[in-house]
C-alpha cells in the first residue's frame, strides 16, 4: 500500500506561466519521502545521532506528464520498489485526483557523517520494504 502525502500548490510554487515550476516537484516528493520515513517510525535525527547515518538521493528519474497549477490539491504517493544492502529504490507519483502528473523513480543511499556510502541497516531495509 503506497503512502500518500497531500500537497497544496501555492503561488510561490508556480512560474510565469502559472504552472508548477519543474524543480518544485522535487521538493514535493522530498516532503513525501520524509513523511513516509516518519510513518515507518524512523526518526532521522535520532538515526544520525545514534548511528551517524543519513539518507541521500543518489538518482532521480522523473517523467513530467501534465502540469499542476496554483491552488491544486495534489497527492504524492511513495512506494518502496526494491532494496539492496546499499540502495533503496522508491517509486513516487504526483497525482491530481486520478490524473498522474509526475512519475519518478528515486534511488536512496545511506551515508555516514563523513559522506561515505554505508550499508542500510538490515532491520531498516526490511522495514522499508515491508511497509513500502
Amino acid at each position: 500500500m503506497p503512502h500518500t502525502h497531500p500537497i497544496r500548490v501555492y503561488y510561490e510554487d508556480t512560474d510565469l506561466a502559472g504552472i508548477v515550476y519543474y524543480a518544485n516537484y522535487l521538493k514535493f516528493i522530498e516532503r513525501a519521502r520524509t513523511e513516509w520515513v516518519r510513518g515507518l517510525g524512523i526518526d532521522q535525527a535520532a538515526l544520525k545521532a545514534s548511528q551517524g547515518l543519513v539518507f541521500a538521493v543518489r538518482r532521480v528519474e522523473a517523467d513530467y506528464l501534465a502540469p499542476a497549477r496554483f491552488d491544486d490539491l495534489l497527492d504524492v504517493t511513495t512506494t518502496a520498489q526494491a532494496a539492496t544492502p546499499a540502495r533503496l529504490i522508491l517509486r513516487q507519483q504526483v497525482l491530481r485526483g486520478e490524473a498522474l502528473l509526475l512519475d519518478a523513480t528515486v534511488v536512496l543511499v545511506c551515508l555516514n557523517t563523513a559522506g561515505r556510502a554505508q550499508r542500510f541497516p538490515a532491520a531498516l531495509r526490511a522495514l522499508c520494504i515491508d511497509h513500502g
